[in-house]
C-alpha cells in the first residue's frame, strides 16, 4: 500500500473539512445515509435468539437491504421479489445462512450459501452480500461497493488483492484487513466505520485527490 497517498489525501480531505466526517460540511453526507439508524436496527433484530423466527430474520434483512441508501435502486426491487419467492424451507435456509454468516466460526459457509442462494436470481452482488453484514457490524464488515473498491485497490498500489466480481471469501477478506491497514494509518475523524472510511476514499478518488 502506498502509504503516502493515503496521507495526501487524507491531509487534502481534512483541510476541506477539518472534523472529519463530523464536520457541519458533511451533514448531508451524514443524513442521506445515516449509518448509525440501521446499524441500531440490525443489532436489534438480528440477535441470536431470533433465528428462531426464520420469517422475523428474512423479513428484518429485507428492511435492511430496502432502507440502505448504498444498495442500488435497481437491486432493491429484485432483491424484494427474490424475498417474496421464497417457500417457507428457503427462507428457513437463508436464515440459517445469514446466522452461519453473522456468528460463530462458520461464516466462510454462511457467505458461500448465501452467494449460492443469491446467484440463480442474479443477486450475487458485492452490494447484497455485503451489506447485512456491515451494519451488523460496522466497524468489522465492510461494505463492498465495485467502483470503490477498485479504486481504492488500483490507487494506493495494493499488492496481492485482486477484485473479483462475483463475491469471495477470500477477496472479501483481503479487503476487510485492507480497511483495518488503512485505518491504522489514517485519523479516528475519518475511521467512525468503515463505512465512513471507504467513502473518505471514494472522495478523494472521485475528486482525483490520490
Amino acid at each position: 500500500m502506498n502509504k503516502a497517498k493515503l496521507l495526501e489525501a487524507q491531509a487534502q480531505f481534512l483541510s476541506r473539512y477539518p472534523e472529519g466526517f463530523a464536520d457541519p460540511g458533511m451533514a448531508y453526507i451524514r443524513k442521506k445515509h445515516n449509518v448509525d439508524k440501521l446499524a441500531e436496527f440490525a443489532a436489534q433484530s438480528l440477535v441470536r435468539e431470533r433465528f428462531n423466527r426464520p420469517e422475523f430474520i428474512v423479513d428484518a434483512v429485507h428492511k435492511i437491504v430496502s432502507r440502505s441508501s448504498m444498495v442500488s435502486r435497481f437491486e432493491k426491487p429484485r432483491f424484494r421479489d427474490f424475498v417474496k419467492s421464497l417457500n417457507s424451507h428457503e427462507r428457513e435456509a437463508l436464515a440459517n445462512a445469514m446466522e452461519l454468516r453473522l456468528y460463530g466460526r462458520a461464516k466462510r459457509r454462511g457467505f458461500e450459501e448465501l452467494v449460492g442462494m443469491l446467484a440463480p436470481h442474479g443477486l450475487a452482488k458485492w452490494s447484497v452480500v455485503s451489506v447485512v453484514p456491515f451494519y451488523f457490524a460496522p466497524n468489522k464488515e465492510a461494505f463492498v461497493k465495485p467502483t470503490t473498491a477498485k479504486g481504492i485497490i488500483e490507487q494506493l498500489e495494493v499488492e496481492g488483492l485482486t477484485y473479483q466480481p462475483r463475491p469471495t471469501w477470500e477477496f472479501y477478506r483481503g479487503y476487510v484487513k485492507l480497511l483495518g491497514e488503512i485505518r491504522k494509518e489514517v485519523s479516528p475523524l475519518l475511521a467512525a466505520n468503515n463505512a465512513a472510511l471507504s467513502g473518505f476514499l471514494m472522495a478523494t478518488l472521485k475528486g482525483g485527490l490520490l
